[in-house]
């Protein structure tokens, strides 16, 4: 036979201590999501350059926004 674990409910974030939350958010950066369109070619293209150099393409993207110059 075998041992029955015991299921809780409700939301995990109600057992965390809201101020270790709050001051964790004043850590952090906000994000901003950018989708745009591709061909399927320059997708593959991107993609195939990612890997090939061991990166994501969220990586690849940042890093060249990075290097732009301040306007």
């Amino acid at each position: 036979m075998s041992k029955s674990r015991t299921l809780s409910v409700g939301r995990p974030s109600a057992t965390r201590n809201k101020a270790n939350t709050l001051a964790s958010l004043a850590d952090e950066v906000s994000m901003k999501r950018v989708n745009f369109q591709l061909s399927a070619a320059l997708h593959t293209k991107l993609k195939v350059y990612a890997a090939s150099h061991g990166k994501t393409i969220t990586e690849i993207l940042t890093d060249y926004v990075e290097q732009l110059p301040d306007v």
